[in-house]
């Protein structure tokens, strides 16, 4: 059965995360400043991404901010974002067509009501991490370091290299 287009999108984004994990970890300490602000706008996609397992879960949300005071370790950072990629992965995979379009009501941070449905929630999730991933590709291009091509063409190219034949 083929992958639907959320089953890839939510394989990209753990492809993608993983690859700038891998980018920052080459950091060295003289990017001290650099690295820091990366780890928070990471952790800042991993604390919405976290709300909104919540949300499509049905449980209590785990944050009331959407990002934490304490800024964690790249490499615990890594390791719990890996782990939510996988949670999503195996979310998505398990849904039935008929439950994308279920609308869940909750809570947003800043007390307001929010209604969405699944669908829109983890196309919320999928956006949000693009966009956030780029302020840290801009952060890197400032301090002369590459950022990976955080390309869905690539992943798509580089997964199912039969793609790449005619």
């Amino acid at each position: 059965m083929p992958k639907s287009t959320l089953d890839s999108l939510f394989a990209y984004k753990a492809w993608a995360d993983a690859e700038l994990f891998a980018t920052l970890a080459q950091l060295t300490s003289r990017h001290g400043e650099e690295l820091h602000t990366c780890i928070r706008t990471l952790n800042h996609i991993h604390v919405v991404d976290r709300i909104f397992r919540a949300h499509l879960a049905g449980e209590p949300r785990p944050f009331d901010a959407t990002n934490t005071k304490a800024t964690p370790a790249l490499e615990q950072l890594r390791s719990d974002v890996a782990a939510t990629d996988d949670w999503y992965v195996r979310y998505v995979a398990g849904l039935a067509p008929g439950q994308r379009a279920e609308v869940i009501d909750f809570t947003f941070t800043d007390g307001d009501a929010g209604r969405m449905s699944r669908e829109e929630m983890l196309l919320h999730v999928i956006t949000h991490g693009g966009y956030h991933r780029g302020n840290v590709g801009q952060v890197l291009k400032s301090i002369s370091v590459a950022p990976p091509r955080d390309l869905y063409t690539k992943f798509l190219h580089q997964s199912e290299p039969a793609r790449r034949a005619s």
